[in-house]
C-alpha cells in the first residue's frame, strides 16, 4: 500500500514537473505569437581597421543563430523583427608587455553597433553597441586558422549577447 501511494506521488511530481517546464524556454527567448520573421540587413564594416570579409561573415552568424534559437523565418525585407547596425571597431591591442618592451599578449576586440526593431513592439526597439575580444600570444600573428578562431569565437558571444538582449526575458 505504501509503495503505491509512494509510487503514485511520484509519478504526480515528475507530471507537474514536466508540464511546469513546458512553457519555458532553456535560451530564455520568448517571443510574441504575432512574430514570424525576421531580417537581418547587412552590417557594414565602419571600423578604421578594415578586416575584409567579416561584415559578411557576422551577418551570416547572426542569422544563423537566430534560425537555430528560434522557429523565425529568414526574410529579406519587411520582417517583424529587423537587426541593422554597423561593425564600428575591429582593434588589436597589446594587453600584457615583457620585460623587453614587447607584447607578450594581444587582444582582438570587436565592438557591432546594432539597431533592433520589433514592429510588433516599439517598446522593445534599441541601439546599442556589444563588444568582445580574443586575447593570443604576442609572439603569434593573427592570420590563419588563428584569426579564424579568434574571429569566430568573438561572433558565437557577441550573436548571443544580441539574441538575449533582442528576445530574452531574463
Amino acid at each position: 500500500m505504501i509503495y503505491k501511494t509512494l509510487r503514485i506521488g511520484l509519478i504526480f511530481g515528475v507530471l507537474t514537473t514536466i508540464m511546469a517546464c513546458g512553457a519555458y524556454s532553456f535560451t530564455g527567448i520568448s517571443i510574441d505569437s504575432n512574430t514570424k520573421t525576421f531580417q537581418v540587413n547587412y552590417f557594414q564594416n565602419t571600423a578604421n581597421l578594415i578586416e575584409p570579409g567579416i561584415e559578411r561573415d557576422f551577418t551570416l552568424a547572426l542569422q544563423d543563430l537566430i534560425l537555430n534559437q528560434t522557429n523565425l523565418d529568414l526574410v529579406k525585407s519587411n520582417g517583424d523583427i529587423i537587426y541593422e547596425g554597423e561593425i564600428v571597431e575591429y582593434r588589436i591591442a597589446p594587453t600584457t608587455a615583457t620585460a623587453n618592451n614587447t607584447a607578450a599578449q594581444n587582444r582582438l576586440t570587436i565592438t557591432i553597433n546594432v539597431r533592433f526593431i520589433n514592429t510588433n513592439d516599439e517598446d522593445a526597439d534599441f541601439e546599442k553597441q556589444f563588444s568582445f575580444f580574443y586575447d593570443y600570444s604576442g609572439s603569434a600573428q593573427l592570420v590563419g586558422s588563428q584569426k579564424t578562431t579568434a574571429i569566430t569565437e568573438i561572433y558565437e558571444r557577441l550573436t548571443q549577447d544580441i539574441i538575449n538582449a533582442s528576445l530574452a526575458n531574463w
